[in-house]
């Protein structure tokens, strides 16, 4: 029986989406498989009470392992997981986007001596044996990866998995894992934490992005997209060819050589959506084009199509909004 165990980041009693995207992925692949998904937190005990961990079964875990230790830290992370390796005898490691998932896996991999696949896009069972999926030359194409190790190593790609969606009504077994944490993974410590992050963070996390491309005509396009942002309560970015123009800064792209994000709405305007754009964008719940062309190439991956003059569509939409919310 094939399971995999999934490392959970949190902060504050919130677990982040990354991560249990990460599970819910896990999850559908491991009824395939015909194992089980389990699911770990590492954290101080108050950070972690059985009703946070329990919520871990909404989202596909059967088992939740609560290992108590300092949060957010590579080091602390990988022994905990080589420890519930052990305990439970799981096939592959699964770790959400982001820094911490890379360092954490790198670490985990050079520990077990195991196989690693890094920048993964999606998860998917041939034979009965797990695939990893990564994109390729310049994610114009997928490789495809088995494992040969007794473990695998799995770390995704921000923001590329699923999204977790609504959680069902189901609780996980929650077990306290003991582990001995090495010296050498103790000697960091959290100092102090950016609220504020920068503008890929901001895009990362953002529940709105509201995205502009070369249609608009010039950098003077982004003042309409700032207002529709800020009655959305969003985040503006961009496609790659218009920060290559100047028009907008390279921390606000979105795609393959940008951010890659996950928001619950994204509104596209004037943005052709080359395979790079969509690659980054594909995972948003909902996705609004907005062009003036019928052909263009984000009309075949957006819910909703609007053919018009951006210029045009979107002061009416803002106002529009503007008027709802006031009345």
């Amino acid at each position: 029986m094939s399971s995999l165990l999934v490392l959970i980041t949190h902060r504050a009693g919130d677990l982040h989406r990354s991560s249990l995207a990460a599970l819910t992925e896990a999850a559908r692949v491991a009824r395939a498989l015909g194992g089980e998904a389990h699911a770990l937190l590492v954290g101080s005990g108050d950070e972690l009470p059985d009703s946070l961990c329990e919520r871990l079964g909404s989202h596909g875990a059967t088992r939740v392992y609560r290992a108590v230790g300092p949060e957010g830290l590579a080091g602390p992370a990988v022994d905990a997981m080589a420890t519930a390796l052990a305990v439970d005898g799981h096939s592959y490691a699964v770790f959400g986007g982001g820094l911490l998932g890379v360092e954490a896996g790198s670490g985990l991999a050079a520990r077990l001596g195991a196989g690693i696949a890094v920048e993964v896009s999606g998860l998917g069972v041939e034979d009965g044996r797990l695939v990893a999926e990564r994109p390729i030359l310049g994610d114009s194409q997928l490789s495809r990866i088995r494992f040969e190790s007794p473990v695998g190593v799995i770390v995704g790609r921000a923001n590329a998995f699923p999204s977790p969606g609504e959680p069902a009504v189901a609780k996980a077994e929650v077990r306290d894992l003991d582990v001995r944490y090495r010296p050498h993974s103790l000697r960091a410590t959290m100092v102090a934490r950016g609220e504020q992050r920068g503008a890929p963070a901001e895009l990362e996390e953002a529940e709105v992005i509201v995205a502009g491309g070369r249609g608009l005509g010039g950098p003077e396009g982004f003042r309409a997209l700032e207002e529709l942002a800020r009655v959305l309560g969003g985040e503006v970015g961009a496609s790659r060819p218009v920060v290559d123009m100047g028009w907008f800064p390279y921390s606000r792209q979105v795609g393959q050589t940008g951010t890659t994000v996950m928001p619950r709405l994204y509104i596209a305007a004037g943005v052709s959506g080359a395979i790079q754009h969509k690659v980054g964008v594909q995972q948003a719940e909902h996705i609004v084009a907005i062009n003036k062309d019928p052909e263009a190439p984000i009309f075949a991956f957006s819910h909703l199509g609007v053919v018009g003059d951006l210029h045009a569509i979107v002061p009416a939409l803002t106002a529009a909004l503007e008027a709802r919310l006031k009345g």
